[in-house]
């Protein structure tokens, strides 16, 4: 089903009956990107990342932005569970489908967990990563004792999908509310109705701080002070654990950096692939 709020890109076949949709833009003469994006009612790649990838693509760099399995225009599965491995190796599977065997990984909250199991599976392919509140840092209790993780299942289990419903999550994922935009609302809300309520369970979310420091690559991790969704106590872990990594705390942030202050993510992601962490 193609929806109107959300451009139609390309597709990959990614193994285990999922076929994989993603928007790429860029020369690549710099090197490529992968953007991977969280998860909740209506998530896609071009929704969480269209104020950021085009900026990289102008650069030089090839930008790659997926949907998830389960989201946007990719396969939902209505049965079965997921593994954050088994999602890593769709991602890997679509890199090797589109002749990439060096990659930077960006991931937001879902999306984050998922590029630090690649940087983990995969360190001969992830080169860098850049992480915004990622997900798979804490205990699943911790997790649901979040406010805009609460408020995500009662819109799911108990309020049902609308365009109203969908803003009140919203305003919880972003502290400044008039970044939230009819635009925005109609992107995800056209989405979500495509989706299965079971779908935010699909994917597995194992805690993986204890394996942080096995990561080596450079990572540059953000987090917003006001997130509701992912504890930024998070960042702290990130900064002590990842051996090789800057993490920065921004106040007046929720749950979305890289929509609150698409600038300044934008300029320090394009510092940091140029310049590593100097």
């Amino acid at each position: 089903m193609v929806v109107d709020a959300v451009p139609e890109g390309k597709y990959a076949d990614v193994g285990m009956g999922i076929r994989m949709h993603f928007h790429e833009a860029g020369s690549g003469d710099r090197g490529t990107v992968l953007f991977v994006h969280g998860s909740g009612p209506g998530a896609s790649g071009w929704s969480n990342f269209k104020g950021n990838y085009p900026l990289l693509a102008e650069h030089g760099y090839r930008a790659i932005v997926p949907d998830t399995m389960g989201y946007g225009y990719s396969s939902k599965p209505e049965q079965g569970a997921f593994s954050l491995d088994d999602v890593a190796a769709q991602y890997k599977a679509l890199l090797d489908a589109v002749g990439v065997d060096r990659v930077t990984v960006v991931g937001n909250s879902q999306g984050g967990a998922i590029a630090i199991t690649m940087a983990l599976n995969y360190p001969d392919l992830v080169a860098k990563l850049v992480l915004m509140a990622p997900g798979g840092l804490e205990t699943r209790e911790t997790y649901m004792e979040m406010e805009g993780i609460r408020a995500m299942i009662r819109v799911l289990y108990k309020e049902g999908i609308s365009r109203e419903t969908m803003r009140k999550v919203f305003r919880l994922q972003l502290h400044d509310e008039s970044k939230i935009t009819d635009e925005v609302i109609e992107e995800r809300f056209q989405v979500a109705t495509t989706q299965h309520k079971d779908n935010i369970a699909r994917i597995h979310v194992a805690n993986q701080e204890d394996r942080l420091p096995e990561i080596k690559c450079p990572v540059l991790c953000f987090w917003g002070a006001n997130d509701k969704f992912c504890p930024p106590s998070g960042a702290s872990k990130i900064a002590s654990r990842c051996p090789n990594s800057r993490t920065m705390l921004i106040s007046s942030c929720g749950h979305w950096v890289m929509v609150e202050y698409a600038k300044l993510f934008n300029q320090l992601t394009l510092q940091f692939l140029e310049n590593d962490l100097g």
